[in-house]
């Protein structure tokens, strides 16, 4: 038996709750597979980024699970709080979101004959980019891009996810961790804020600029004023019957009255100690704005991504995800590794008769 067992260190927690990700892309620091590739994107051509903050106080805020009897909280180790999300519906309008509205001055967003803008997919996948206009004549003679300023609001609405991890003792003096839970919504906030962006040539290029923007919230919650005494009640009395002493009168077997007694007093106990607070949650959110314009760009690059497919018993060979490349320089890399593979094959096989 080892003498170091420590049976501290055995629970129920799980050890790989986490993970980590697989890309497929290795380089061995040399730069003898390292090539030029032309790739059709999006390049950016400037960018600003703005962080916004909003306060919401939020009252009586009822957290699960309750507490029991003559429970009290002697501690509060942690709070956290982040964005509430349905999976299941994506217009939800518990989903805390942000939802900005920019306006243009100095430049135009490009409109249909409805007279609504004309959205582009981006690289989310969805239609986010708008097209944009503006006379850049002036600043082409000089090289430089034409400035456009605007104004953005920023419409923030939803619900929070705030969990307490809190030390709670009983009457019996005995103390232990629990955590509290409440789903809340937060009262609807409008930020606003300003920003300038520089935008290249309307008339040097295929495509119109686009402007894209995208925003992020996050939360952070504390006690109102920092206070367990003040901020936290546990209501002892919420949801006792009242008819619950005259059931039990009532009952003339003693073995069922023993039985209905603990029954009671487990649900009474379950029932009490309904946990309330008072809060503070901070809003925060950050937004960035670009002007992009799709483009034809040579980078360097190692090859296509390569992963280990789990082996098979049944295939010997499968499929490629991407077509081979066609230049020339590609088919005397191809060339060159089926000479490397033969010779390997045929210094084999001299192994194998000297043997």
């Amino acid at each position: 038996m080892n003498p170091n067992f420590e049976s501290e260190t055995i629970n129920l927690e799980l050890d790989d709750r986490c993970c980590k990700g697989t890309t497929g892309c290795e380089w061995d620091g040399t730069l003898r597979d390292v090539r030029t590739e032309p790739i059709f994107t999006q390049k950016v051509y400037d960018a600003i980024l703005v962080n916004l903050q909003a306060l919401s106080t939020v009252d009586n805020v009822r957290f699960k699970p309750n507490l029991g009897e003559n429970a009290s909280i002697v501690k509060i180790k942690d709070i956290r709080c982040r964005k509430f999300f349905n999976p299941k519906n994506i217009n939800d309008r518990r989903n805390l979101k942000a939802d900005p509205k920019t306006m243009l001055s100095g430049g135009d967003f490009v409109k249909d004959e409805k007279g609504k803008p004309v959205e582009v997919v981006g690289p989310d996948g969805f239609k986010s980019q708008k097209l944009i206009f503006t006379d850049t004549s002036e600043c082409d003679e000089e090289g430089k891009g034409t400035p456009v300023f605007g104004t953005q609001k920023i419409e923030v609405e939803g619900n929070v996810i705030v969990e307490i991890d809190a030390v709670v003792e009983n009457s019996g003096r005995r103390r232990r961790n629990v955590t509290l839970k409440a789903n809340i919504p937060i009262k609807p906030v409008e930020l606003t804020n300003f920003f300038e962006l520089c935008v290249p040539s309307v008339f040097d290029s295929a495509f119109l600029p686009r402007f894209a923007e995208f925003c992020n919230v996050t939360c952070e919650a504390r006690l109102a004023t920092n206070n367990i005494r003040r901020d936290i009640k546990i209501d002892d009395d919420h949801k006792i019957k009242e008819n619950v002493n005259i059931e039990y009168e009532k009952d003339r077997d003693k073995d069922k009255d023993r039985d209905r007694d603990r029954d009671r007093d487990r649900d009474r106990d379950r029932d009490r100690g309904e946990v309330r607070a008072d809060l503070i949650i901070a809003i925060c959110i950050a937004c960035e704005k670009k002007i992009i314009v799709p483009v034809q760009l040579c980078v360097l690059s190692t090859g296509f991504p390569e992963l280990s497919p789990v082996a098979s018993p049944i295939c010997s060979e499968f499929p490629t995800l991407f077509p081979r490349q066609i230049d020339e320089e590609d088919r005397r890399r191809r060339k060159s590794r089926r000479n490397r593979k033969m010779e390997n094959e045929l210094d084999t096989d001299d192994n194998i008769k000297d043997d």
